[in-house]
């Protein structure tokens, strides 16, 4: 038995496009209203002030400010967009 296949059929002609996942702004940084914060699978990284939550659970800016990542409670990470000058930026800086 010859196990030689026929031309013309190719096993591994599939690859998948990249994802692109991940923190695309870190804290500290200024963003403009619309800037994509982070890109997940599921709520890792939960909504906070001014930050919108797409159909993908994308994070993204609702306003122009100044990014902020904050822990809630033990073990849950959120992120907030505050306007310059904002008090709660200093508060743990």
């Amino acid at each position: 038995m010859a196990h030689k296949k026929g031309q013309g059929s190719s096993r591994n002609g599939r690859d998948s496009s990249a994802q692109y996942r991940g923190v695309k702004i870190y804290g500290g940084q200024q963003v403009v209203a619309g800037n994509i914060l982070v890109r997940q699978v599921g709520s890792k990284i939960h909504a906070g002030n001014n930050v919108g939550v797409g159909s993908d659970f994308t994070l993204w800016a609702r306003i122009d400010g100044i990014v902020k990542y904050e822990r809630v409670g033990k073990d849950k990470q959120r992120v907030s967009v505050y306007e310059k000058g904002d008090k709660r930026l200093a508060a743990a800086s």
